[in-house]
């Protein structure tokens, strides 16, 4: 297999490095990243300027871009075929819950899913990851499941590992995903120069942890798997709205 790798941590980050020798195993290896963290940076392609490509020592693309353009780029013009997998991470840091609605780690998978690629979106559920190794050999492990038993379409998977040594990992569950509260307001401080400046505030705890999420599977020791859908149609309300027009 032929995998495309890329994150929102930047190219230089051991997440992606862990992630690339680990995939070696199994396949060939194409990273493209961004040159820089572009945490945060959910789906958002860069079209008020061009982007440049270079390559690192180590052989990585990386981009003047988000996530979603490195994906974008390879997939469109630095390969000469689309990849067999798009894979994203490791990120440092979890994707559960609301996160993923802005994760760039999650937006970059999502791209090589909308041009109908298998991708998984793999991150290290801590803020101050240790264990590279252990989400490292769980993208492998599910990898190799995906080589034995593809799926019959295109899967988005997001997936989040403890961060524990591998063998202290209790399995994995598949899980929905989880809900937090609204975050916290903006923090105003001032420059150097006196002048006024914002900073986002930090994410809101969990609301919604119950088992069969996201939050709940990581915290009791397990690898979180969740199907992921790009349809941001809201069906349950198809009915309320036509109603509500129809008045």
């Amino acid at each position: 297999m032929r995998f495309l790798l890329s994150n929102d941590d930047g190219y230089f980050a051991p997440g992606i490095l862990a992630l690339a020798d680990a995939l070696r195993e199994v396949g060939e290896v194409i990273v493209c990243a961004p040159e820089r963290d572009r945490s945060g940076a959910s789906n958002s392609l860069t079209l008020d300027r061009p982007l440049s490509v270079r390559k690192a020592p180590s052989g990585f693309l990386y981009v003047n871009g988000t996530p979603t353009d490195c994906v974008h780029l390879a997939a469109t013009g630095l390969m000469d075929s689309l990849p067999d997998m798009v894979v994203a991470g490791i990120n440092h840091g979890a994707n559960m819950g609301d996160d993923t609605i802005y994760s760039g780690t999650v937006a970059a998978a999502t791209e090589g899913h909308l041009f109908g690629v298998p991708a998984i979106a793999i991150s290290l559920a801590s803020r101050n990851p240790q264990h590279f190794a252990t989400a490292a050999k769980v993208a492998r492990d599910l990898v190799q499941r995906f080589i034995q038993s593809p799926f019959a379409a295109p899967v988005l998977l997001n997936v989040n590992v403890p961060d524990i040594p591998y063998e202290e990992l209790k399995g994995v569950q598949m899980t929905r995903l989880g809900r937090r509260h609204k975050s916290s307001g903006v923090i105003q401080s001032k420059n150097p120069r006196g002048e006024t400046i914002w900073w986002v505030g930090p994410v809101g705890e969990v609301s919604h942890a119950g088992e069969g999420t996201d939050f709940y599977a990581v915290a009791h020791g397990y690898v979180s798997v969740t199907p992921l859908s790009v349809d941001l149609t809201a069906k349950t309300q198809l009915d309320l709205v036509s109603t509500w027009l129809s008045d």
